[in-house]
């Protein structure tokens, strides 16, 4: 679905004081597949969700899904970030169904798309709500079905759960991967929390300190359906481990990391 192929980023002058936040990166996510990316803080992690959104252009490498080359945004894509962004004036069904309206399919079946997806997301009872009636969790809810609205085959998802608390992360986290159940999608997920990125995972990227590069992938084997319960399962402790060492070395195994 998604094919990453040498990679690089640099903002500002290449070669005359520029930052390079990438260097090649190397990746492939397939259908319908959760590949989670974590590591340091400005490791590139954001940078390069942005450079698969189209929204930023890659100074080296390419980037391509279902084979075709992204040069800007497309309409296949959905997106996510840290903050809901949700219009303040609007209901959040119409809310919900901003980009639709932006492509001019604000329809009566956009309409009712919209709906069943707040109904998954079990917020359908708010719909008629502004966004400031609703809490930050029931917010960034309605923020991931606008971004499933248009139906795309991918979600790219820049840390939308970093700004909760830690109950109301871990019971988005498990939403989520409730609402990928019913409606499968391709899924690129931003994190700082271990915990979190190994719960969600088919197969977690680890990212090496700036510039950015892929240090290990590491592949999750746990059952699905999945929750915070399995946290005692040995495959769980493996990864989390593992994923540790490689960002803290000999130091991680006396990290107690949320974020």
């Amino acid at each position: 679905m998604i094919d990453i192929k040498q990679v690089g980023q640099v903002f500002g002058a290449v070669g005359n004081g520029g930052v390079r936040a990438l260097q090649g990166i190397d990746l492939t996510v397939k259908d319908r597949e959760i590949v989670t990316l974590v590591g340091p803080s400005g490791c590139g992690k954001s940078t390069l969700l942005r450079l698969v959104s189209g929204l930023v252009a890659p100074t080296e490498g390419s980037i391509f899904i279902r084979d075709e080359r992204v040069t800007g945004p497309r309409q296949d894509t959905g997106i996510v970030f840290q903050a809901p962004t949700l219009l303040p004036w609007a209901t959040i069904v119409e809310n919900v169904m901003f980009p639709s309206t932006i492509m001019g399919r604000a329809d009566e079946a956009a309409r009712r798309r919209a709906k069943d997806l707040l109904k998954v997301a079990g917020i359908a009872d708010f719909a008629e709500h502004r966004p400031r009636q609703l809490s930050g969790g029931m917010q960034q809810r309605a923020a991931i079905c606008r971004a499933l609205v248009h139906d795309p085959d991918i979600l790219l998802m820049d840390e939308p759960f970093g700004a909760l608390d830690a109950l109301t992360r871990e019971i988005m986290t498990i939403e989520l991967l409730r609402i990928w159940s019913n409606t499968p999608k391709t899924i690129l997920f931003v994190t700082h929390s271990i915990p979190e990125a190994v719960i969600l995972a088919d197969r977690v990227v680890v990212m090496s300190p700036r510039p950015g590069r892929i240090a290990e992938i590491i592949d999750v084997d746990l059952p699905r359906p999945r929750d915070f319960s399995l946290s005692g399962h040995p495959e769980f402790q493996r990864c989390t481990g593992r994923i540790r060492d490689l960002i803290f070395g000999e130091q991680g195994a006396r990290f107690d990391v949320e974020h």
